[in-house]
């Protein structure tokens, strides 16, 4: 399998995957997900899918429930996961595009994260998702496709990107940056709609996942830059840690990070529900 000209590894337009689609080396994954419907997303996808896309579910394939005290969606083995990409027939030769309903924060970017923490460059997100691939009247299936099984995905999670509460507490200490991509009433503390404690980490910043959209699309990389740069004062990107509820929606702004060009950010796994499972940990409120 030949690798094309061109490679998408953060964001793609439906325009350019409408015209990949039935390439050899391309492979589309649907991750459609509601918190409050898990069920939904994966009734969504049987409805009407991109062409050829396979279905990831949040809680199946991007999760481990069987962990313990390790957040409300727990890091898999990359043994698990790498099976999974197996029976999707992702290999390394692969393009894969990602995608969910519009923003690509449930669950399109944790998926994309997944791949880039196991080293595979060629994974991008759709910009704009099924709303905006519908919105353009573009062609959707109902058949579910036929994989080519592929041996397990030849890799394992780079774990050095990966932070469980310790390591996150000794970031903190160390003088590193923890940025939270839940909304700011809930880092604040005024709502928590999920969670049994509210309120965010001590020496979190308040970054939310969603400012890095407009109007359904994600916002130039050249913005992005500028507000990461003040954020960051200076400091190497590798330096940051995101975070949110329970390691989903970090990942979409680790996937902003680097659309902005800055690479190398690391993920709190457990996010805030990992933090409060230790009733022992600091909590803190307001700005």
């Amino acid at each position: 399998m030949s690798e094309p000209d061109t490679a998408w590894s953060t964001l793609v337009s439906a325009q350019d995957l409408a015209a990949a689609l039935g390439r050899e080396d391309l492979i589309v994954l649907d991750t459609r997900h509601s918190l409050a419907e898990p069920e939904a997303g994966e009734a969504a996808y049987h409805a009407a899918h991109i062409p050829g896309a396979f279905y990831a579910h949040l809680d199946r394939e991007l999760s481990d429930h069987h962990k313990a005290h390790a957040g409300r969606h727990p890091w898999p083995d990359a043994q698990d996961f790498t099976a999974a990409l197996g029976r999707w027939g992702v290999t390394a030769a692969h393009q894969v595009v990602v995608y969910d309903a519009a923003d690509g924060a449930l669950a399109a970017a944790r998926l994309w994260f997944m791949l880039r923490t196991l080293g595979h460059e060629r994974v991008a997100v759709l910009d704009g998702g099924m709303q905006r691939w519908q919105a353009l009247d573009l062609p959707v299936q109902s058949q579910v496709p036929v994989a080519r099984p592929a041996p397990p995905y030849p890799a394992t999670f780079d774990t050095s990107r990966l932070l469980d509460a310790h390591q996150v507490q000794a970031h903190l200490d160390a003088g590193g940056v923890l940025l939270d991509a839940r909304a700011a009433e809930r880092f604040r503390g005024d709502i928590e709609p999920i969670d049994r404690v509210a309120g965010h980490v001590p020496g979190a910043r308040s970054r939310p996942y969603a400012l890095s959209m407009q109007e359904g699309r994600w916002r130039p990389a050249s913005e992005l830059a500028r507000e990461f740069a003040a954020l960051l004062q200076g400091r190497d990107p590798r330096e940051v840690v995101a975070m949110c509820g329970s390691g989903v929606t970090a990942c979409h702004l680790l996937l902003a990070l680097e659309h902005a060009g800055l690479e190398g950010a690391r993920l709190f796994t457990g996010s805030w529900s990992g933090w409060i499972d230790d009733p022992q940990r600091p909590v803190a409120r307001g700005d």
